[in-house]
């Protein structure tokens, strides 16, 4: 079950949110949207679900309009958090597993499920309010996937949270990929759709500006990273052809070098001047990528 998005724009009066969007999301993939705050992500997901009309183009998820009939097959959670405060977690999750079609005794045992394996089983009887942001999104992340929706659409679903609970979301979220669930996500967080995504499209003012396989996209940048720690000054690297910037932290220098055969060079330059630590060469970085496409510090 493909999901295609065909020229899709939205405008709000003569503000453009999202300008010609086209692009196709993979079948049980984790495809990863990035862009800054208002780089239209959340209006993007908001059309995908049929909550906003698009003004122009076409969504389609296995060749069909997604419509309220297929809300049972879909997952969704929003970046702004909208669980009812005075309300137990098991009373709030029956009510939405009610809403997807479910039984009570199923829900309470996907429920008892998860709230296990998120490492909150004492929340099953407390309030909302009673607990804190991360557990309250805890909550939230399985009202979403309760269902074991077929597709799955995630709002920064990691902001606002500790980096122990951030790796056990992210490892909830490949388990539902292996189990089949196609997972759509927004981040403003580089390295969780490097670590988490194949498919990415990186947006910005509301326009596409790089989107396809991420191993393709860095293979076709062309540039690589060199890392360098040596007990002499490495100042003079600057000066070698190849090396495009020079940055400096500590002992060592990171260089954005054109390709894998100036590492070499640098290598034989540096090589008898003294005791070398770390010679690393790595692929580029996201953020490498997005200052170059698209002329600005991503932050």
């Amino acid at each position: 079950m493909t999901l295609k998005l065909d020229n899709v724009t939205k405008r709000f009066g003569s503000f453009t949110a999202v300008d010609g969007l086209s692009l196709e999301i993979p079948e049980k993939n984790i495809f990863g949207f990035l862009g800054a705050n208002g780089a239209g992500k959340t209006t993007t997901f908001r059309m995908i679900l049929n909550l906003l009309d698009q003004s122009s183009g076409s969504i389609t998820w296995n060749g069909e309009k997604i419509d309220y009939s297929k809300s049972d097959e879909i997952g969704y959670l929003p970046e702004e958090r909208g669980l009812y405060p005075k309300l137990k977690v098991r009373d709030q999750l029956i009510y939405l597993g009610k809403l997807r079609g479910m039984q009570k005794k199923e829900i309470v045992d996907e429920l008892s499920n998860w709230l296990d394996y998120l490492k909150v089983p004492q929340y099953m009887d407390k309030k909302i309010e009673e607990l804190s942001k991360g557990n309250q999104q805890k909550i939230q992340f399985i009202s979403a996937v309760i269902h074991k929706p077929k597709l799955l659409i995630l709002d920064e679903p990691f902001s606002g949270l500790d980096p122990v609970n951030v790796e056990l979301l992210k490892k909830s979220v490949v388990e539902l990929k292996n189990s089949g669930t196609s997972i759509v996500f927004s981040s403003h967080r580089m390295e969780h759709v490097e670590e988490l995504c194949q498919y990415l499209c990186m947006m910005q003012h509301g326009k596409p500006i790089l989107h396809g396989d991420l191993r393709e996209i860095k293979r076709s940048f062309g540039k690589k990273n060199l890392s360098i720690q040596a007990d002499f000054d490495l100042s003079f690297l600057e000066n070698i052809p190849g090396i495009v910037k020079v940055k400096y932290f500590g002992d060592g220098v990171l260089c954005q070098i054109e390709n894998e055969d100036v590492s070499q060079r640098v290598l034989e330059e540096i090589s008898g001047k003294g005791f070398i630590r770390r010679f690393e060469l790595d692929e580029p970085s996201l953020n490498d990528i997005f200052i170059e496409k698209a002329g600005e510090s991503y932050e």
